[in-house]
């Protein structure tokens, strides 16, 4: 088990002795244990690394680790998924719990972030992958890419996600970004960047109805063959259309 013994009257020890909600049995099974010593890494190493805020401790199941774990509903059947901005875990190592079946990759530039990750998943006995460094970097896209999916929560504006994301993807590979309820808004101001970078076949998504409250909303979006991507060059007019607009007949 990964735990940071707590000092007597720290709020942490207060909090860690509360039992896990109900609804994370039926998200995470015979793997509760696992995300109960996830929750206590979070609780306490991970408030005193800076990875998570002291205020989180009271709602880490439901606002993260129950609201990442969530979004397997969306991923198929063994796979393979990138993480990218991983930082203390969040959505990748909930994913692992939750789905067992997937191959999870965990990219995090920081040196801190990757050794509480590594340390987390090994002490759990977790088949995932860390790999320290930035998405965008080519060595990072040589080690990781040709993914199914590439998730992310709370890393970047969505025009830059695109860019950061899409490359990690085969073609029909789907970007899953953690998003707010201001998703839509935001996919409207950077859909065209979004589409440059590759990606289109956009859909607003809910995951944990009935499990969580409010659903995780996430914006689903599908890395696109260049044949079908949309035409960056402005159509050409015909002769009719041309002298229509200068007023000839």
């Amino acid at each position: 088990m990964f735990h940071v013994k707590p000092e007597p009257g720290d709020s942490a020890a207060v909090v860690s002795q509360s039992p896990p909600p109900a609804e994370a049995e039926s998200v995470f099974g015979e793997r509760l244990g696992s995300a109960c010593d996830y929750w206590s890494a979070l609780a306490t190493a991970g408030v005193e690394r800076g990875l998570i805020g002291p205020r989180e401790v009271p709602r880490l199941w439901e606002r993260h680790i129950l609201n990442c774990a969530v979004v397997g509903e969306l991923i198929g059947e063994g796979a393979s998924v990138v993480d990218i901005g991983s930082g203390a875990g969040l959505p990748g190592i909930p994913l692992a719990l939750a789905r067992p079946d997937l191959r999870i990759t965990l990219v995090e530039p920081l040196l801190r972030r990757t050794v509480f990750l590594k340390e987390f998943i090994d002490a759990a006995g977790l088949d995932i992958t860390v790999v320290r460094g930035r998405a965008e970097q080519p060595g990072v896209i040589q080690e990781a890419g040709g993914a199914d999916v590439v998730t992310s929560r709370a890393v970047a504006p969505l025009a830059k996600l695109a860019e950061w994301s899409v490359p990690l993807l085969h073609e029909h590979g789907h970007m899953l970004a953690l998003k707010g309820a201001s998703v839509a808004e935001e996919l409207g101001r950077d859909r065209a960047a979004v589409e440059r970078a590759g990606a289109g076949n956009f859909a607003v998504l809910e995951c944990g109805a009935g499990i969580i409250d409010p659903p995780t909303v996430v914006l689903s979006a599908e890395r696109l063959r260049r044949s079908e991507r949309p035409s960056k060059r402005p159509k050409k007019r015909t002769r009719a259309q041309r002298r229509s607009e200068t007023g000839q007949l």
